[in-house]
């Protein structure tokens, strides 16, 4: 009986090398900026207890939660009379995948408070899982790159993050993208100005679809939940916004007032951006940035690319209050995250991934015969001690055979080591690019192919 066709399941893929190549160049790329300013690594376990996840992300994130079906017998005693699936959940699934990198932060935060030091600044790079609805740039498991800091409400953190991302995406080769910028308060004020100050949620939510869904959708879903349709005539200004962010600030002062708490504390963000020396940071104010997390309370920030229908490569903002639930009052924090798998199509779609990269194999050695097997393995010993990224063919076989597979490999490099070659005490030297060969010693072949790797 034949077996069943193996699948994955939707919105999960397999990595092989040449894009593992590529993305641990980016993943170097953002380890080493954030090292730089003083974010020390975290790991965090792919399970949590669900009672930790739920309740922190908003209605529809706590429907994308993944939940993990408790093991043994877990229906053992439950009254079979349940019938509210609330009830019933906590004795099927206890535990739940990640949804962020954040919440695991702020539980690990509280669980070793007595041994942090605060403020508190980490870094962590890990898989998360959402049941969304795959499809093009969105999947159910994906990478986050994060960084927070917790323990102070100086806005000299968010300005380090600012210009942080800057000097990722430069490195990365990214020069066409901005930052939009807004506040929690902003957008309590707008819902203040739409005589709706207590549903400022209902507000934000709606809000953070405008890119995707438009103007006319936004407005409907905002009507659908009570809003006044001659209160939402004065938001009208947010649909058609000035380009320039000294347009939109002039916009947004006359509308809420120069006194806004939100727009205070950006003004300060920025001075901060322009002391740390990014004369020209790519940041512009948005009051329509919503960002449809709920423990946001300050800052919000979200990195796009000009000019394409990329949506967001990262985002992120202050949250105030987001450790109570855990028992530590009056913990601030803020924090950032790349999306790996947005910013890799990104850089692919670019042409700015190196393409020397994509090999991992330097040279191959050659086995021809029992005796040229030896020499090979001696030569080979000598080029990992040298750190040269080398292996050899495991069973002696023709010659074409062993160059085809490394043509295959896009191994640049075959060492030829025949009955020829050992009696002479040289090494043939194969260029896989040029076709070009040429004969070594052992003690010269190492500098040749250092210098090809520099």
């Amino acid at each position: 009986m034949q077996g069943k066709q193996p699948t994955l399941p939707k919105g999960t893929r397999d990595f092989e090398a040449p894009q593992i190549f590529k993305r641990d160049y980016i993943v170097d790329t953002i380890r080493h900026s954030y090292q730089k300013y003083g974010f020390l690594p975290l790991e965090t376990p792919a399970l949590e207890q669900l009672s930790t996840l739920t309740g922190k992300y908003g209605e529809e994130g706590d429907r994308l939660l993944f939940s993990v079906l408790n093991s043994g017998d877990f229906l053992a005693g439950v009254d079979s009379q349940i019938k509210d699936y609330k009830a019933l959940a906590p004795h099927i699934a206890a535990k739940g995948l990640r949804y962020d990198l954040t919440v695991p932060l702020v539980r690990h935060v509280a669980m070793n408070k007595d041994k942090i030091i605060f403020p508190f600044k980490r870094y962590q790079i890990q898989p998360v899982w959402r049941a969304d609805r795959p499809q093009k740039g969105r999947y159910r498991e994906f990478y986050q790159c994060d960084i927070d800091v917790v323990g102070t409400s100086s806005l000299l953190c968010e300005a380090e993050i600012l210009v942080m991302i800057h000097e990722v995406l430069f490195k990365l080769g990214i020069k066409d993208f901005s930052i939009h910028i807004n506040h929690r308060t902003v957008l309590e004020s707008l819902a203040a100005l739409v005589g709706a100050a207590n549903h400022e949620e209902t507000l934000c939510v709606a809000l953070d679809k405008l890119d995707k869904v438009g103007k006319d959708k936004v407005l409907a879903e905002l009507k659908s939940k009570g809003f006044a349709p001659d209160a939402l005539a004065r938001l009208t200004f947010l649909f058609d916004l000035p380009a320039t962010h000294a347009d939109r600030w002039l916009l947004l002062t006359k509308e809420l007032g120069p006194t806004q708490v939100g727009m205070q504390d950006i003004q300060k963000i920025l001075d901060y951006v322009h002391a740390l020396g990014l004369a020209d940071p790519y940041i512009i104010f948005d009051p329509t940035l919503a960002r449809g997390l709920s423990y946001y309370t300050g800052t919000i920030f979200e990195v796009k690319i000009k000019d394409a229908d990329w949506g967001s490569l990262g985002g992120g903002g202050r949250y105030d209050g987001l450790t109570n639930i855990f028992g530590m009052t009056g913990i601030s924090g803020v924090g950032f995250s790349f999306g790996l798998d947005r910013l890799y199509a990104v850089l692919e779609t670019l042409d700015l991934l190196p393409s020397a990269i994509g090999c991992a194999t330097q040279i191959l050695l050659t086995n021809l015969t029992h005796v040229s097997e030896m020499a090979s393995l001696k030569t080979l010993a000598m080029l990992r001690d040298n750190n040269i990224r080398s292996e050899i063919y495991p069973v002696t076989t023709k010659l074409k055979k062993q160059l085809q597979y490394a043509h295959k490999k896009n191994i640049p490099f075959v060492a030829i080591i025949g009955e020829e070659e050992h009696t002479a005490g040289v090494i043939s030297l194969k260029n896989m690019q040029t076709g070009e060969q040429q004969q070594y010693t052992l003690a010269q072949l190492l500098p040749v192919l250092t210098q090809s790797y520099q």
